[in-house]
């Protein structure tokens, strides 16, 4: 037993069904990682930062477990919580023009092992330009961003003696309201991103940008989200157009993430995931005001809807009816059966960062915030946003087997071009 397991203390835990769905379908090839970085003005200390972090994955111990061994035929992966960290999760590279790139490539390419707590590692990077960014590299079998991010903010409050409580959410109407019944069928085979000129390299690539947030009229019946959903569909069917690919309709993932942002929000994977369809007659770029229109009452009726977190099937891929690589199998193999009914995209947007991130005096206060969702095929392509000091930071990820460098810029270029129609009064 590892000098942090816990003798006599809490109880293995089960795989919730994210975690064990996301277990089932690992590949080495394309590592289940979610990538964020954090920039900021000043340097940070490494003994404190080392500290901070550490007594941060104490405060919330759920971050503070690897995957427990067990022989084939369990009926269960399990989760064993340790009192600290098997290794120092804490690195500071060599400082260079190149460190940043290069902690990238590591975040995509690379995934913290399951088998060592916690599952997330964090890089303080230096390059020739004053101030210093956190990367963090989270496994998503065990952790999603916002659980990540949290732990940081505790981190950050440890660190620069701050507070850096979330700030109030938005407030948002509590009624259900039906789905439209203009809404396209869910069930229809959706529109796959069309390939574009993928280089040799395997993984995911990466491509990240800062826009000005978009504005909308104070009285708007859609929200900023609904204006990035739209600004996504219609970048993929301009994409798709572009390359002469057969018209289907989209369907976009968006994760649903209830979880309240104080200290004692769960840590996990805590996110429940929908679908926005969009028929193709939808996707006009001379009539944006609809499609914001159509948009909003769709998302805001799919966020209302009580839906299991992967759906019905995966829970009920996940009771324990067999030994656990049995049903691995099996997921595995319906996975690959349903590609072609996977979702077109995803759309994650973590919204305005709910804390201010302050590190103190000396490393100061966060000035933009990326996170990258995996890209793995066969959706192949993500995109993520969040907002930071009155500014939209945008990150797409790829397949590597899907698209290259230049398609990643080219999308770029038309989501900031698509995402300006969605001004319009």
């Amino acid at each position: 037993m590892s000098a942090h397991a816990r003798p006599g203390g809490p109880a293995r835990i089960p795989f919730p069904v994210v975690d064990e769905i996301s277990r089932h379908c690992l590949r080495h090839e394309e590592p289940e990682t979610v990538h964020i970085e954090v920039h900021l003005p000043g340097e940070v200390d490494p003994g404190r930062l080392r500290k901070a972090f550490g007594e941060a994955l104490r405060r919330h111990p759920r971050s503070l477990v690897r995957e427990a061994s067990g022989p084939w035929y369990r009926r269960r992966y399990t989760w064993e919580p340790t009192d600290g960290p098997d290794a120092e999760p804490v690195s500071f590279p060599v400082p260079g023009p190149h460190a940043l790139r290069d902690a990238r490539t590591r975040a995509l390419r690379a995934a913290p092992p399951l088998t060592v707590s916690p599952p997330v590692r964090l890089e303080a990077v230096r390059g020739e330009a004053e101030g210093t960014v956190l990367v963090l590299t989270v496994n998503h079998t065990a952790m999603d961003g916002p659980s990540c991010l949290r732990v940081l903010a505790t981190a950050a409050e440890l660190y620069g003696g701050r507070d850096n409580e979330p700030a109030a959410p938005p407030v948002r109407p509590h009624d259900a309201p039906p789905v439209p019944p203009d809404t396209p069928s869910p069930w229809t085979r959706p529109a796959r991103v069309a390939r574009g000129a993928p280089g040799p390299a395997p993984g995911n690539g990466l491509i990240v940008t800062e826009l000005p947030l978009p504005r909308r009229p104070k009285d708007a019946p859609y929200t900023v989200n609904d204006q990035l959903m739209a600004a996504t569909a219609l970048t993929v069917a301009h994409w798709n157009r572009e390359r002469g690919a057969r018209v289907r309709p989209l369907r976009i993932t968006m994760p649903v993430d209830d979880r309240p942002r104080d200290s004692g929000m769960p840590i996990g994977n805590g996110t429940r995931l929908v679908d926005v369809v969009f028929a193709p007659e939808e996707l006009d770029a001379d009539a944006v005001p609809e499609l914001l229109r159509r948009t909003a009452l769709r998302t805001r009726a799919l966020k209302a809807l009580p839906r299991p977190q992967l759906g019905h099937g995966a829970a009920l891929l996940t009771a324990p009816w067999a030994p656990v690589a049995c049903r691995a199998a099996l997921t595995r193999a319906l996975r690959r059966a349903a590609a072609p009914w996977t979702s077109t995209t995803l759309l994650s947007n973590i919204g305005r960062v709910p804390y201010p991130l302050d590190f103190g005096e000396d490393a100061g206060r966060a000035r933009a915030v990326w996170f990258s969702a995996p890209a793995r095929m066969p959706r192949g392509l993500t995109f993520t946003t969040a907002s930071t000091a009155g500014r939209l930071h945008l990150a797409l990820r790829w397949s590597g087997g899907l698209l290259g460098d230049g398609d990643g810029a080219h999308l770029r270029e038309l989501f900031a071009h698509h995402l300006r129609t969605t001004e319009a009064t």
